[in-house]
């Protein structure tokens, strides 16, 4: 009797453990009509047709939402477009999915750079260098990218912090 309910509570547990896991599709099972998807939204932004891009890849996601090179693409477009705190969001994204994806750091890597955020793209080379080594094309890349440095415009932006107008003193009535 006083195991009843410690068998109870074990079978229980052990049946909602099993269902789980029935029910969830692993990571590299995507759906093939967001795989489509993301094929037909890749030519079009070969093409430069951005927005059409977007609407591809953000139905593939709809579709379903574990497929990484939707998030890629997307963050490939919003660098495109000059929209690098755009770019770091998907590739977060894309992160979550798989944190060791040496694609995602190395793009998220040239948006930070993009943004003007170069301490933030060596910590992603850094981990770029521990996963692929120091000789792969993304760490290359990353580090070449590192090295120009971030663009004029943005590092212009940052040199100039707008100074703050002297306060006037009042004039006695």
């Amino acid at each position: 009797m006083r195991l009843t309910p410690v068998l109870l509570a074990v079978t229980i547990a052990a049946a909602t453990m099993s269902s789980a896991g029935v029910t969830q599709r692993p990571d590299d099972q995507i759906d093939p009509r967001s795989s489509a998807l993301s094929q037909q939204a890749q030519a079009h932004a070969t093409a430069g047709r951005n927005n059409e891009a977007i609407d591809f890849y953000e139905t593939a996601l709809a579709v379903d939402p574990r497929n990484r090179a939707a998030y890629l693409g997307l963050a490939r477009v919003a660098q495109a477009q000059r929209l690098p705190g755009k770019a770091i969001g998907y590739y977060a994204d894309a992160l979550r999915i798989e944190p060791n994806d040496v694609n995602a750091l190395a793009g998220q890597g040239e948006a930070y750079v993009q943004r003007g955020a170069v301490e933030r793209a060596r910590r992603n080379l850094t981990r770029v260098q521990e996963l692929c080594g120091r000789t792969c094309p993304q760490a290359n890349q990353l580090a070449a990218v590192i090295q120009r440095g971030p663009p004029v415009e943005t590092a212009q932006s940052q040199a100039q912090t707008p100074a703050q107008p002297a306060p006037t003193p009042r004039q006695p009535n």
